[in-house]
Order: C-alpha cells, then structure tokens, then sequence
C-alpha cells in the first residue's frame, strides 16, 4: 500500500519530501547519487584552484576565485540535501576517503594549461548544466530545490570558460594550438561524463520510473553534443571527431564510438589523477578537523546560552 501511494506521488508530479514514506532502494538511490554530485563539487575544486594563483590577469583570478567559491557552495548544498535522508556528512565524506562513494570521472584529468581552466567551464560545466537542468524536475524535493540555484550558477561558469576559449581561440597562433589542444583532451571525457550508455546502466530503469532522472543518460549526451558542434565552430576550433557529422534524417549529429575501456579504468580508480585528488582531499579533510571542532564548540555552547 505504501508503495502505491509514493509511486502515485510521483506520477502525479508532487515531490517527496524527508518526512514521506519512500522505499529504501529509492533512498539509496538518492543518497549514492547527490553524494556523488557533492563529492564531484568539491573534488572538483582542486584542479581549478590549482590555477588562481597563475591566472594571467587580475580579472581571471577574481573570476575563477568566485568559480571556485561557488563550487563549495554547491558542494555544501548537496551534503545538506543528502543528509535529509538520514545519512550524515561525517559518514558520506568516510565513505569517498574508503572508496565506497564516486565522484565525476573527469576530474580524475589534469589541468596542464590555462586552456585547460576554458575547456573546464565550458564542456565540464556545460555538460554538467545539460544533466543539472533536468535535476531540477527530480522527484526529491531537497535535491530538486537545491539544483535550481546551481544551475544558474553553472550558467556563469560555462559562459566564463567559453570567453577564455573564444579569446585564446583568436589569439596568437600558439594560444590558438593551446585552445584546440584543451579541447581535444577534454572533449571526449566531457561527453562520456554523462555515464554509461543505456544499455549498460543497470539503475537507470528504477531512476526513471521514480523521476529522480528525467532523460536517460544517451539522450543528455546527445544535446549536449549538438548544442556544443555549433559553439566550436563560432570560435574556429575543432571537435576531435573525424566520425562526427550532420545525420539530416535523425535531425542530430552522429559521432565517433567512445572508449569505454578509458571510462571504466578512471571510474575504477586508475585515472591521471584518481590518487592525487583522493589524497588531497584526505589530506586537507585531516587539517581541517580543527576548525570543524571550533565551530561545533561554538555552536554547543550558543545552544546553551540560549537555553
């Protein structure tokens, strides 16, 4: 009976809040995939924060500072939904320091030019705004409300690192081979960051039925992909996709086969930077510790004042 009444919820388009019956798969569902939105927020930080000291102008450290910044927030936003299902930041942050949690793939790539920090904003954050905006529609209330702000902050994110390749793109002949050399390195991990194909996405089928996803993961893709052809070829680059072309009869662009083997081997902990980014999170997670005891010192102690 439970069941039928939450499954009716959903299909009527109300949101499941934090007090309402839901299903434990459903609810693991969820806590598995916000933790790894979080944790992809913040892990995230690192190969971006890793330039701000070495951005070539005062305007492009104030704005990848604001970047980097926002992407903590969203971090934090996303621990908070999750932890209304009953899990706590303690444990989801345990759980990606023993390997039991994921994080977005592509930030397991390293950042070896300033170029780099363009193709992030744009294909990384582009990518993400194209799964983000149908986030915002999820069947979780929390997650769903969360999403709407980061969204439009993704939007300034992915504008801030088009700028950078638009403008390195008609720059001198070197910074244009820097741009089109962050693109080829970025482009296919951009697209293969919205996960398996469908058809080897076990969880997809559960994820629909309860609308915590609303496109599978081959469809977002595909219009991320789309969208993007026409933006390269604004600025002069090109995609490096020698299969990639017009299909006028199913009104999208085909494009070359993906190398899954290269997906799996990152998602499994064998990336570029898979050990570098876990260590440093650890790492700045253990020298923290202090300030996370300050301020629930302070907090115990404003309760009892209060009291």
């Amino acid at each position: 009976m439970n069941e039928q009444k939450f499954q009716e919820k959903i299909d009527l388009e109300r949101k499941i809040e934090p007090k309402d019956w839901m299903p434990e798969e459903y609810r693991s569902h969820l806590i598995r995939q916000i933790s790894q939105h979080a944790h992809s927020e913040i892990i995230g930080m690192q190969p971006e924060g890793n330039w701000i000291s070495r951005a070539p102008s005062l305007r492009a450290k104030m704005i990848l500072l604001a970047k980097v910044q926002d992407e903590a927030g969203h971090g934090l936003y996303l621990y908070s939904a999750c932890e209304t299902l009953g899990i706590s930041r303690e444990e989801l942050v345990q759980q990606l320091h023993d390997g039991k949690a994921k994080y977005s793939s592509i930030f397991n790539y390293p950042t070896l030019s300033w170029a780099d920090m363009g193709a992030v904003g744009w294909l990384v954050d582009g990518a993400a705004i194209v799964n983000q905006v149908s986030l915002q529609r999820t069947s979780y209330g929390p997650y769903s409300r969360g999403m709407v702000k980061i969204c439009k902050e993704e939007s300034f994110h992915q504008r801030q690192g088009y700028e950078i390749m638009a403008e390195m793109a008609k720059g001198t002949p070197e910074q244009k081979e820097m741009a089109q050399d962050a693109l080829n390195r970025f482009w296919w991990p951009s697209i293969m960051m919205f996960g398996p194909q469908d058809s080897d996405s076990p969880r997809t089928g559960n994820a629909m039925k309860w609308k915590i996803k609303r496109q599978f993961n081959d469809e977002l893709r595909q219009k991320f992909i789309d969208q993007t052809v026409g933006q390269v070829k604004v600025i002069g680059l090109e995609i490096p996709d020698p299969d990639l072309k017009w299909n006028e009869e199913r009104g999208h662009y085909d494009f070359g086969k993906m190398n899954w083997d290269e997906f799996w081997s990152v998602v499994n902990g064998n990336g570029p930077c898979n050990i570098q980014r876990l260590d440093h999170h650890k790492k700045a997670h253990s020298e923290g510790e202090w300030v996370r005891k300050a301020a629930r010192s302070y907090s115990n102690k404003q309760e009892i004042i209060n009291a």
